[in-house]
């Protein structure tokens, strides 16, 4: 049975399709079989991943409107292939920002991703929802579906408040409409060790969530940044970059976390 997480925080700006595109790249190349599902509008996780979401058939739109099997819309991008860290998309674009409007009046609206999944859990070992910076029916469909939560963030005041809101939400949903819901840990990223101020917070962090901040820091790249223009994750862009290793060191952690999660 695949494990489903979602990459998520309502606090725009930290690096979630960042983490969501090179964590999937970095678990497919210790040879895990991923599935990455683009549930943010902008279709910036889909478009890293070297398919263009403005040709996109079938996308996790019509699988959330039941128009379309997930069997149809999945789909693979040959740039990945070639890199040999390939996975699976199932891709976004801007049709899906009419999804939250289309699906208030439907039945089982916040489960249709979690019933969608179901059909392929058997085909993967991982599969990574990069939901957007807002709770909206979308978020809440990943949330629905998810055994847990990676929390990417910048060691930065303004996102120990955003942190206290994504927690809070977390607890709703697992009282409410999930209760496998949890957070897998709290991913340090964009960090600068030169920066006093991220060193203090870092330290609060592990401080208060303990083994919940993952061992793993991303630092911040240039090669990371680059990646998405060459519509690549940094992992497969250079994989020799300070990011990429990174990634890789962090999709290695997340294999050897997964025992303790059962």
């Amino acid at each position: 049975m695949a494990q489903i997480f979602c990459v998520a925080n309502q606090k725009g700006g930290v690096g979630k399709t960042t983490t969501t595109v090179n964590l999937a790249a970095g678990l497919a190349l210790q040879g895990q079989r991923v599935l990455m599902v683009d549930l943010d509008p902008q279709g910036n996780a889909t478009m890293g991943s070297g398919v263009d979401k403005r040709t996109l058939k079938l996308s996790v739109y019509d699988v959330l409107l039941e128009s379309a099997s997930m069997a149809d819309a999945i789909t693979r991008s040959d740039k990945l292939i070639a890199a040999k860290c390939s996975y699976d998309i199932l891709g976004a674009n801007r049709e899906l920002a009419g999804a939250e409007v289309e699906m208030v009046e439907l039945e089982r609206r916040e489960r249709r991703l979690k019933a969608a999944l179901a059909e392929v859990n058997g085909q993967y070992d991982f599969v990574l929802i990069d939901c957007p910076p807002s709770l909206s029916m979308l978020t809440l469909n990943g949330l629905c579906c998810a055994h847990g939560v990676i929390v990417p963030m910048q060691c930065e005041y303004f996102a120990l408040e955003g942190l206290t809101d994504l927690v809070n939400t977390i607890k709703q949903v697992k009282a409410n409409l999930n209760d496998d819901l949890k957070i897998i840990g709290l991913l340090r990223v964009m960090f600068d060790p030169r920066i006093t101020l991220q060193q203090q917070v870092s330290d609060q962090l592990k401080a208060h969530f303990g083994d919940k901040v993952f061992d793993t820091v991303i630092p911040r790249n240039v090669r990371l940044a680059e990646a998405p223009s060459y519509g690549l994750p940094g992992v497969a862009f250079d994989p020799a970059s300070k990011g990429a290793q990174a990634f890789v060191a962090f999709a290695q952690e997340m294999i050897r976390r997964i025992p303790t999660l059962q």
